[in-house]
């Protein structure tokens, strides 16, 4: 069997096969070590093996999941869309912060949508959306109000993407941005907090989530249940030196599932 002549067909099919997996040095060196009378009934199986650790992850199971990031952040992007378009409705203070936030999510929704086309896939189309859940909320004309849906999506949003990490995990490229989206959400969610604490003078609000806290969105607590959780792979981190059960349920964000998050958001689209 021309061992050189299939992965020479191989990447003249998929030129950045090495990409996904190893170096063509390191590969032809795990095929030869196969060796002896086996080698002619173990190379299907050594073949099939590396093809599913290139391809194992199918292009339909990453769209699903960039479609239900896009969703958020459809959400996102248009409630702050329309905070600012609000005339007045933000506080001078927090203009600034609040038109880079919706510049960013207007980025995420553009690069979400980019990248579903470019995989082959079609983008989800923008939903309508109501901010006031049926009549539930005040949203565009209690500013309090808005701070708190503010903080609660934004802290949605970083459950939400790390709850999705391992479905992106065989793309290099699809995980890295999700992770830097991620890191971006983090950053907007500690901000949103800060400010709501200079807005409301509450000396107890802060940058990060405390066990399951909702912090006043207490009718978005399911944006933060499951928070109190303090093992983290089997270890009770509220135990380790220097510890205590809030410091532990603050040192890691839990992830969120596709379900949860939609059962969040959901109240909001028409």
């Amino acid at each position: 069997m021309n061992l050189e002549n299939i992965f020479s067909k191989i990447e003249k099919t998929d030129p950045e096969i090495y990409q996904r997996l190893d170096t063509r040095r390191q590969v032809m060196h795990r095929f030869t070590n196969l060796g002896g009378k086996f080698i002619l009934t173990a190379i299907p199986f050594a073949l099939g093996s590396m093809l599913n650790k290139a391809y194992g992850q199918t292009p339909t199971n990453i769209v699903d999941i960039l479609n239900f990031a896009l969703k958020l952040e459809y959400l996102e992007s248009e409630f702050y869309s329309i905070a600012i378009n609000t005339g007045g409705f933000i506080k001078d203070p927090d203009v600034a912060s609040f038109n880079l936030i919706a510049q960013h999510e207007a980025a995420h929704v553009a690069f979400l949508t980019n990248t579903i086309t470019s995989l082959g896939g079609s983008a989800i189309a923008k939903p309508e959306f109501d901010f006031t859940a049926d009549g539930q909320y005040h949203t565009f004309t209690n500013y309090q109000t808005f701070l708190q849906l503010s903080q609660a999506f934004e802290d949605t949003g970083v459950r939400a993407y790390k709850g999705q990490v391992q479905g992106l995990i065989s793309n290099n490229d699809v995980l890295t941005a999700a992770l830097q989206i991620h890191s971006v959400e983090a950053r907007h969610a500690a901000h949103v907090r800060m400010i709501r604490r200079a807005n409301e003078a509450s000396p107890n609000e802060k940058p990060w989530i405390t066990a399951n806290n909702s912090n006043g969105v207490n009718s978005e607590q399911a944006a933060y249940n499951g928070e109190e959780n303090v093992m983290q792979i089997s270890v009770d981190i509220s135990k380790l030196p220097g510890a205590t059960n809030l410091s532990a349920t603050e040192a890691f964000d839990e992830p969120l599932t596709v379900d949860e998050v939609l059962a969040i958001i959901d109240p909001f689209i028409v």
